[in-house]
C-alpha cells in the first residue's frame, strides 16, 4: 500500500511550509498570509527538493525499541510524582501518576 507513504510526504511538505513561512512571518491580514504561502510554493516548485530517508529501517526500529523500553521503565506511581500538576482529569487523579 503506497498511500501512507504518500500521505507522510504531504504532511512533511506542510510541515516545511509551516516552519519556513507561516511561523516566521508576521501576517497582518489573510491576504498577506495567502501571498506569503503562494510565494513559498512558487519558490518550492522552482527548486523542488525530494524527501530522503536519513536513517535505515533498522536504525528507526532500534530507536523506537529504546523509546518504548525507557517509557515502560518509568515509575509513574502517584508516590513518585513530585507534586500534583493541578489538572483534575490528569493521570495524577487516576492513580497512574502525573506525566505533565
Amino acid at each position: 500500500m503506497r498511500s501512507p507513504s504518500w500521505l507522510n510526504q504531504v504532511e512533511r511538505w506542510f510541515g516545511h511550509l509551516t516552519e519556513q513561512r507561516i511561523r516566521r512571518g508576521a501576517h497582518k491580514s489573510v491576504q498577506s498570509l495567502e501571498a506569503d504561502i503562494r510565494s513559498w510554493i512558487a519558490d518550492w516548485n522552482s527548486n523542488p527538493r525530494p524527501f530522503v530517508w536519513t536513517k535505515t529501517a533498522e536504525e528507526i526500529l532500534d530507536s523506537l525499541a529504546r523509546f518504548v523500553g525507557e517509557f515502560l521503565a518509568q515509575d509513574t506511581s502517584p508516590s513518585s510524582t513530585a507534586a500534583d500538576c493541578g489538572f483534575r482529569r490528569c493521570c495524577c487523579h487516576s492513580g497512574r501518576g502525573c506525566r505533565a
